[in-house]
């Protein structure tokens, strides 16, 4: 049997299509939190995948308290984002990205970091 999910793009931002077992799959659009780069997060017992299908989308990442660095994802490349990684993305408003983590990923193993305005100034 095959399931078919299309992409509810309501607004939500993060919206998880399938959980099975260890792992599962979502769909990021254009949302406010995907809007501004204001606070980055971190998964503490997972690495995070992304995938850019359709728009445009900026990658945040920085390893401990080292500067954040910017990467403009590309479209049939995978972005793995490594657990302990603090990380943001920002994302164009028809912006489509898979994202695939682990089932378990919860805010109760991911910490949230909220950076300061020249942290947010040094990325503009």
């Amino acid at each position: 049997m095959i399931e078919i999910i299309e992409n509810p793009n309501n607004g939500n931002g993060f919206d998880v299509l399938h959980t099975f077992e260890g792992w599962k799959v979502a769909f990021l659009t254009y949302a406010d939190q995907f809007d501004e780069l204001e606070v980055i997060k971190r998964h503490t017992l997972t690495d995070e995948a992304f995938l850019l299908i359709n728009g445009t989308a900026t990658m945040y990442t920085a390893e401990g308290d080292e500067p954040l660095q910017k990467t403009e994802l590309e479209k049939e490349k995978l972005y793995v984002v490594k657990k302990n990684t603090w990380h943001h993305l920002k994302v164009s408003k028809d912006a489509l990205v898979f994202v695939v983590e682990n089932s378990n990923t919860t805010k109760e193993n991911s910490d949230k970091k909220i950076l300061t305005e020249d942290e947010i100034k040094e990325q503009r």
